[in-house]
């Protein structure tokens, strides 16, 4: 029997900085450490990807290595380029079930042959409120039967290329007005109505893994998901009948941390049902792993955590482990799927055919921390298919009208956004765009909730992923 040190080592899932795993990481690997979170900083390519995750298996098999590789506009496979795959809201615009178990098996054939174990994905979120300025495009819609039936596919697709699925966040995140990276949003709504679905169905297709959100439901705990034994034991558990890895969402996130604090909001989790502790985002190093452990040690000799819950969890870090390694060969890779669906993606309405020199307006707003920065836009898919491409970026007001207009004369005029809707000063350039050039052409990249009146050349993407770019590139070149 492990040591009650071991055990809590083995629920800590801490990250690290570089592209090859410092000395602690490979010490406390072979102490036997549950796992690591990668991150696009520890990423350069796959090679380097592969040599990294082999060297670490190479410790101890057994080491659970997860990355949150969404697709779509969250991607670390792909962070210096943009993802080879579209995301979910783009997936559940087409509502091909068999088109996204494919594009999900293919992800976890990039993954699997990367030596990835555990992918913190998908997002099973019912995206109910338009403005909630985290999920959007993560999200497969905004109806809970579609959203649970394009999880079920996506879970499946995952895990046929034998690498875990982890639907987050439970128990729904959708239907929050505030980013869990920055504050602790209130959830009004009962999970009950619906965002619960998606859950339902991915548990019951055999998803390995459910990660928590740092989300206050009033409708059935006062405290945080991840904290509430409520939801992480009394729903998760005994209402849905889950039996896998319980992974808590990043304790560095402002909702825990700004609360009841990292460390105790470790303690809390683990007693509260999570069994796996994500930790590293943002402090990654040997010193927040060492704090934690010891504030678990020190919850079970209290009694606050008892002894046979800590090694429930640590169990199942190790189921999960092993069924990893049962796994069989990966599928073929498959990268050209990615750009299918990225083109079965795309809405059209008016006439949006440009000329070979565009002008292309793209306007820019600070990226979610879950997104991180990745390249997206239209100027570079343009310019690669021929276009002669004057690029122009704004990311905010003012902005110079006349200038953009006297650029645009006589060529064509786009106008590329991200979520119109989350930011007025976007609303009122196009505005103002649109009553100078009626035949400007809007493509919006991110949530398409709002679309001017007087656009009537109007393309929307579902996501600004690389391949969505290019689907997007092609149809207005008519290629």
């Amino acid at each position: 029997m492990d040591s009650i040190q071991g055990l809590a080592d083995r629920c800590l899932m801490p990250g690290f900085t570089g592209t090859e795993a410092p000395d602690w990481v490979f010490r406390r690997t072979a102490g036997g450490l549950g796992g690591v979170c990668l991150y696009a900083r520890n990423v350069e390519t796959p090679e380097q990807l592969a040599a990294l995750t082999a060297a670490l298996h190479a410790e101890r098999p057994g080491l659970l290595i997860a990355i949150d590789e969404e697709g779509g506009d969250v991607t670390r496979l792909e962070a210096r380029t943009g993802s080879s795959y579209p995301g979910n809201l783009a997936l559940g615009a087409v509502d091909d079930i068999g088109l996204t178990r494919s594009v999900a098996r293919a992800m976890g054939a990039d993954l699997a042959a990367a030596g990835i174990d555990l992918d913190l994905a998908p997002v099973a979120d019912v995206n109910s409120n338009p403005i909630n300025p985290v999920i959007g495009v993560r999200a497969f819609g905004a109806q809970p039967a579609s959203v649970a039936r394009q999880t079920e596919a996506w879970v499946a697709g995952l895990q046929e290329a034998g690498v875990a699925a982890c639907v987050k966040h439970f128990p729904g995140h959708g239907a929050t007005s505030l980013d869990s990276h920055l504050d602790l949003p209130v959830v009004d709504e009962d999970p009950h109505a619906g965002a619960l679905e998606p859950f339902r169905a991915a548990i019951a297709g055999g998803v390995r893994a459910v990660m928590s959100a740092h989300i206050v439901v009033p409708s059935i705990d006062d405290v945080p998901a991840t904290i509430s034994a409520k939801i992480m034991t009394g729903v998760l558990r005994g209402e849905l009948g889950f039996g896998g890895l319980a992974v808590s969402d990043g304790l560095e996130m402002r909702a825990i941390a700004g609360g009841v604090g990292i460390v105790e909001g470790a303690v809390r989790a683990l007693a509260a049902g999570c069994d796996l502790l994500c930790i590293g985002g943002g402090l990654a190093g040997e010193d927040i792993a060492d704090e934690l452990r010891a504030a678990i040690v020190a919850a079970v000799k209290a009694g606050r955590v008892s002894e046979a819950r800590l090694a429930e969890a640590a169990a199942r870090v190790d189921q999960l482990a092993a069924w990893r390694r049962e796994q069989s060969a990966a599928p073929a890779r498959n990268p050209g799927i990615g750009l299918t669906a990225a083109r079965r993606a795309v809405q059209v309405d008016g006439s949006v055919r440009i000329d070979g020199s565009p002008v292309v307006v793209q306007l820019i707003s600070t990226p979610s921390q879950a997104a991180g920065v990745v390249p997206w836009g239209l100027a570079d898919p343009l310019t690669r298919l021929g276009a002669r491409v004057t690029a122009l970026e704004l990311d905010g007001p003012p902005a110079n009208l006349e200038g953009i207009l006297a650029d645009a004369a006589a060529r064509s005029l786009v106008l590329v956004v991200k979520n119109l809707h989350r930011h007025q000063w976007m609303v009122g350039l196009a505005d103002a765009v649109l009553a100078q050039r009626p035949d400007a052409i809007l493509v919006e990249m991110g949530l398409p909730a709002c679309r001017p009146a007087a656009a009537a050349a109007y393309l929307a993407t579902h996501g600004a992923s690389r391949v969505c770019g290019i689907a997007a590139a092609e149809v207005l070149l008519g290629r």
